[in-house]
């Protein structure tokens, strides 16, 4: 089993100061794994990346609200997120992963909690798509509940689930801008296809995950035209985030407070920035 590396252990000040409100839409806590153990059946093993590190790391960026995705890693056990959420007294929200099990019940009390959103992961050296019966039924489920979905996907997925995705009653999110390969620039089929899904007033996109769609080098500043063309085209619905520790890179680990000063070369326009960053994940997570 493969085991992740840790997150650069000494962030950068960000040249910019965030505005208030600033929410990383994107990010996880893995373990203590004494405290909340790893799933047996996960495809790597991250370092304990916990609450507390992760309050210190908002903090010095000087953000103020953050989204706990909840990561393959941790299973359908979604407790170490939970606890995140209840210790951050309203500054954090939650996207749970979920089975087909799942009761209406064990929904609403997620939802009690600050969860808000489920997500699904297709991507391949993660274990590929999910069985697609349990992806309509709970998709259903969550209708009631004002959820969303989030969808992690490779740059493929969003070409061969086209049909599946535009058939979504529900909110939905990609993430890390699809998963593109920025060596293969912006009129790739698989851009131009997310281009055309934002067209759908139910789709939303993160514009983050820039060191797993650029040629893997720091700054990772060939992920901007992608970025930059995903907000021109759904300034409403977009969002950004850390993706805070990092899990699965294997090229240049991004250090956290650089990730903030590509965001700025992404979005310089201080309106779309502050949709971006404050309105957009306030109206999406019910900040």
């Amino acid at each position: 089993m493969k085991s992740c590396l840790p997150p650069d252990p000494n962030p950068i000040k960000p040249s910019h100061q965030l505005p208030a409100g600033a929410c990383d839409a994107h990010c996880h806590v893995f373990g203590p794994a004494d405290v909340f153990p790893y799933s047996p059946d996960r495809s790597y093993t991250p370092p304990d990346a916990p609450f507390e590190r992760l309050v210190a790391l908002h903090d010095f960026l000087g953000l103020s609200r953050g989204v706990i995705v909840q990561a393959s890693c941790h299973g359908t056990d979604n407790t170490a997120m939970l606890d995140t959420i209840a210790r951050g007294n309203g500054r954090y929200r939650g996207v749970a992963i979920v089975d087909g099990d799942v009761t209406d019940e064990q929904l609403a009390d997620l939802d009690a909690q600050g969860v808000r959103g489920v997500r699904f992961n297709f991507v391949a050296h993660l274990g590929g798509a999910p069985d697609l019966d349990v992806f309509d039924r709970v998709l259903e489920r969550i209708q009631d509940l004002g959820w969303h979905v989030v969808l992690h996907l490779d740059a493929q997925d969003i070409v061969q689930y086209a049909e599946r995705i535009a058939r979504i009653k529900v909110p939905f999110v990609i993430d890390h801008m699809g998963r593109v390969r920025a060596e293969a620039g912006v009129d790739q089929q698989p851009f131009q296809q997310l281009l055309e899904l934002m067209r759908n007033p139910l789709a939303w996109v993160k514009v983050c995950g820039s060191e797993r769609v650029s040629r893997g080098k720091r700054p990772f500043d060939d992920a901007i035209p992608f970025a930059r063309t995903l907000i021109e085209a759904a300034p409403d619905r977009v969002l950004w985030g850390t993706d805070w520790p990092h899990p699965n890179i294997s090229k240049d680990m991004p250090n956290d407070g650089e990730l903030v000063d590509l965001m700025f070369q992404f979005c310089p326009d201080a309106e779309l920035r502050d949709k971006l960053l404050v309105r957009n994940p306030a109206k999406l997570y019910g900040f």
